[in-house]
């Protein structure tokens, strides 16, 4: 325990750190109130604002013994997800629960601890869940699929240790293949001035969704296929849609808005014409 940071020696005996309390304690508030204020923050809404609350619960446990309990009351809490319910005949969540193990996991693990008055927000709509945490990540959102940075590098280590995180980038990767299998739209990650938030939507159908939607899922099945040695195609793009070859054209807008963006390209080593085209990241 001494050589992973969670207690010290003093004259007579040990004291616990904060890193093992934020991770280990059964009450943070017997810590310190500045602990405490680091617990994360379920909140749930009628609606798709915040006009009407119908549950607000604040975390009391440690991140480490805390986490499984958080994810079960999260994931319980979240509406059905009726189209899937009609294909795999019974009772599924609208949000996955592995999606929202890694969204809540990567909140604790890359929060800035320095920013006071502040914590780890999970925020249920009827359309939607919002997972933010204080502080701005070290790379850009594009990149959040293939590249991996731990802002509390001692605190990742840990909750890996624990099998809470892996700490190894793929956490996003998971995420974003949920939400395909799932057929949600495209997560969106969002950096403010102070915060970082992961949204993950509702089931909604190809027609309901917008034109950034499209292109956010065009560029992340993309990526999703690239650091899985494949590449994307219109057909993979109309699979992920679950779209039939007769709506090629509609994906083939798709893909050449996406491009528009600079967020995809062409891969030249393959077929130039646009049937057979195939397609990379921006930084690939």
């Amino acid at each position: 325990m001494q050589s992973q940071q969670l207690i010290k020696p003093t004259a007579h005996d040990w004291t616990i750190t904060n890193l093992a309390a934020i991770l280990l304690a059964k009450k943070l508030d017997a810590f310190s109130p500045t602990l405490a204020r680091k617990a994360p923050r379920v909140v749930i809404y009628e609606g798709i604002n915040k006009l009407k609350t119908r549950n607000d619960t604040t975390g009391i446990r440690g991140y480490a013994v805390g986490f499984e309990g958080l994810v079960d009351f999260v994931h319980s809490a979240a509406p059905q997800n009726r189209f899937i319910e009609e294909v795999v005949r019974e009772e599924v969540k609208m949000f996955p629960r592995n999606a929202l193990r890694e969204l809540i996991a990567n909140a604790l693990v890359h929060q800035d601890f320095l920013a006071t008055g502040t914590s780890v927000m999970i925020e249920m709509y009827s359309d939607r869940i919002e997972i933010s945490n204080p502080g701005i990540p070290p790379i850009k959102v594009e990149r959040f699929i293939d590249e991996n940075r731990s802002r509390n590098e001692q605190l990742a280590n840990l909750m890996r240790l624990f099998h809470i995180c892996e700490e190894k980038g793929s956490g996003i990767d998971k995420v974003v293949s949920a939400a395909e299998m799932f057929q949600l739209p495209a997560p969106d990650f969002r950096v403010g001035d102070t915060r970082t938030t992961a949204v993950l939507f509702a089931h909604q159908d190809f027609a309901d969704m917008s034109k950034s939607d499209r292109i956010r899922a065009c560029y992340q099945h993309c990526c999703l296929l690239y650091v899985s040695n494949q590449r994307m195609s219109n057909q993979t793009l109309r699979e992920r849609f679950r779209l039939s070859e007769s709506q090629a054209a509609n994906v083939s807008y798709i893909i050449g808005f996406t491009k528009e963006a600079g967020l995809i390209k062409a891969d030249e080593s393959e077929s130039t014409s646009t049937r057979y085209a195939r397609y990379l990241p921006f930084w690939a």
